[in-house]
C-alpha cells in the first residue's frame, strides 16, 4: 500500500504537472488565446513583431541568458571528470602531488567534486535526455513559429503540435514546439532536484525561481514572434517529467520524497562519500 509520503509525492510530481497539462491544452490548444495574445505585440502596418529585429532584446534576452544553462552543463561535466581524481590521489600512491594540491588549496575541491560525483553526472545526463526530449519533440510535430506562419506574413500554415505529430518519424521542417530556450531555464530544474535530495529547507524557493527562469525566458520569445504562449508552458511540462524521470533513476523516489530538512539536522546524502574520497589524513 502507498504510503501517505509516496501518495504526496505522486501528488505532487506527477499527478499535479498532468492536470496543468491538460489545462494547456483545453485552454490554448482548443482555441485561439495563443494568437490573440500574439497578435498584441505585433504591428500590421510594419508586418513585423514589434521586438522582432531589436538587436539589444536579442542579445539580451536570448543570446546572454543562454550563460545560466551553458555555464551549469560545462561546470557539471567539468567536475564530473575531475570527481574522479581525488580518489586516485588520496590512495597514498602519489604524495608529492597531494602535497602540491594541498598547498595550493585544490585538496578541498577536489574532495568536494568525488562526494558530489553522483550529483554533478545527474545535472549532466538530466540535461543530455532533456534536451534530447525537446529535439525529439520539435521534429516530430514539426510546427512553425508565429513569424513562419500566414498568419504574419509567412508562408506556413499554422497548425497545433497534435495535429502532425509523428512517434517515429520527423514531420517535417518546422522546429517551434515546445519553446527551446524557455527549455533552456527549465533544464535547471535539474539544481531543484538535487536539492530535493538533500532536503535543503530552501529547496522549494529555488523551484518557483527556476519556473520563474524558464517563463521569463519563454515570454521574451513570445515577444519577438519566434514562439506561442502555450510552447513555453509545454517546454516547462516536457522538462519537468524528463528531469523527474531522471532523478528518480539517480536517486530513488524515498531520497526525493523527504521533507525539508531543520536548521539541526543533517542530510544522510552529505555523507555517501566513499572512504577512499575522504581519507582521515587529509
Amino acid at each position: 500500500m502507498p504510503t501517505s509520503s509516496s501518495r504526496t509525492f505522486y501528488l505532487f510530481n506527477v499527478w499535479l504537472p498532468l492536470l496543468c497539462a491538460v489545462a494547456i491544452f483545453v485552454i490554448f490548444d482548443m482555441t485561439n488565446i495563443d494568437v490573440a495574445i500574439s497578435n498584441w505585440f505585433y504591428d500590421p502596418a510594419t508586418h513585423s513583431f514589434v521586438l522582432q529585429h531589436s538587436v539589444l532584446f536579442e542579445k539580451a534576452t536570448h543570446k546572454w541568458p543562454r550563460i545560466i544553462p551553458n555555464w551549469t552543463g560545462e561546470f557539471a561535466i567539468i567536475g564530473s571528470l575531475l570527481s574522479f581524481v581525488w580518489p586516485l590521489l588520496s590512495k597514498g600512491q602519489h604524495p608529492k602531488m597531494l602535497g602540491t594540491l594541498q598547498r595550493f588549496k585544490l585538496a578541498g575541491p577536489l574532495r568536494w567534486f568525488a562526494e558530489h560525483r553522483r550529483d554533478l553526472l545527474f545535472i549532466v545526463v538530466s540535461f543530455a535526455i532533456t534536451t534530447g526530449f525537446i529535439h525529439y519533440f520539435k521534429s516530430h510535430t514539426s510546427i512553425y513559429c508565429p513569424v513562419e506562419t500566414t498568419l504574419y506574413g509567412g508562408l506556413q500554415a499554422k497548425m497545433e503540435w497534435y495535429e502532425n505529430f509523428t512517434l517515429l518519424n520527423k514531420a517535417g521542417d518546422g522546429r517551434c514546439w515546445p519553446g527551446g530556450h524557455a527549455s533552456g531555464g527549465f533544464t535547471m530544474l535539474a539544481l531543484y532536484f538535487v536539492a530535493r535530495r538533500y532536503r535543503w529547507q530552501h529547496a522549494y524557493k529555488l523551484l518557483g525561481a527556476i519556473m520563474l527562469l524558464g517563463f521569463i525566458f519563454g515570454t521574451t520569445r513570445v515577444f519577438q514572434g519566434w514562439h506561442y504562449m502555450s510552447h513555453t508552458f509545454w517546454s516547462g511540462v516536457v522538462v519537468w517529467f524528463s528531469m523527474l524521470l531522471t532523478a528518480l533513476a539517480f536517486y530513488g523516489r524515498e531520497a526525493l520524497q523527504q521533507p525539508p530538512l531543520g536548521a539541526d539536522e543533517v542530510p544522510v546524502a552529505s555523507r555517501e562519500a566513499t572512504p577512499e574520497a575522504l581519507p582521515a589524513n587529509s
